[in-house]
């Protein structure tokens, strides 16, 4: 089932849009905190977003500006500001459609449907993992921190995606072998400490000291809160 997160902060709007979507099967979450929306963005995991421009706090060019950093999910503009401006500003910024208010629900619909089967039916499935900030986009490999992009090699998206998997349990060595190799056998412990060792310095690169926290003996966690 696909997951939509409504921002927008007419609460009449954005539940009868919840409503209508959900009778079409789509699992829909709108925002009430417009000064959090990326995190409930990485609560949601959304397959699409609907973005209203005026909002409280920061407006609807600010936020589709940061879910770029760190995803190319389909985000479609829902406004009443359908001046040349906004429309050039809501394309320019990353958004994919815009869709003027008062709009007809139907059509809202019928846009959400072909945006979708374009996205994921068509090209697949852009996978997102979020751990206090850190964005790993399994899909091409990248993380990103606080502006701040590392291409990550195979082995590294692998042990990253498993501890985040994860987030507060500790994940035995065996078990990242397993991830890593398909095997726990025949493979250098020794070899799994250095990969993670080179994780390590490549997080520090960004700011992230002791990200990754070592349970002697038994394997690894990601860290939790600061």
């Amino acid at each position: 089932m696909y997951r939509i997160l409504v921002v927008e902060d007419d609460e009449v709007i954005a539940k009868t849009i919840r409503q209508h979507l959900q009778s079409w099967n789509y699992e829909v979450f709108a925002v009430v905190d417009f000064n959090s929306v990326m995190e409930e963005f990485a609560r949601v995991k959304p397959h699409l977003v609907l973005m209203d421009i005026r909002l409280p706090f920061h407006n609807g060019f600010y936020w589709c500006t940061e879910i770029r950093k760190v995803s190319k999910l389909p985000m479609i503009f829902v406004s009443s500001m359908n001046d040349n401006m906004n429309l050039v500003m809501a394309i320019n910024m990353g958004g994919d459609d815009f869709i003027t208010k008062p709009f007809d629900l139907n059509v809202l619909t019928v846009k959400i449907q072909a945006m979708l089967r374009r996205t994921y039916e068509f090209a697949g499935e852009s996978h997102m993992l979020e751990h206090q900030g850190v964005w790993l986009n399994l899909s091409d490999g990248t993380l990103t921190y606080e502006e701040q992009i590392l291409e990550l090699s195979k082995n590294e998206r692998k042990i990253l995606q498993t501890l985040l998997e994860n987030p507060g349990a500790i994940v035995t060595r065996e078990n990242l072998m397993m991830a890593l190799w398909e095997s726990d056998v025949y493979v250098d412990e020794n070899t799994l400490s250095v990969n993670v060792n080179r994780l390590r310095r490549k997080l520090e690169t960004i700011g992230l000291t002791d990200f990754i926290l070592t349970r002697k003996g038994i394997g690894y966690q990601i860290k939790n809160g600061s």
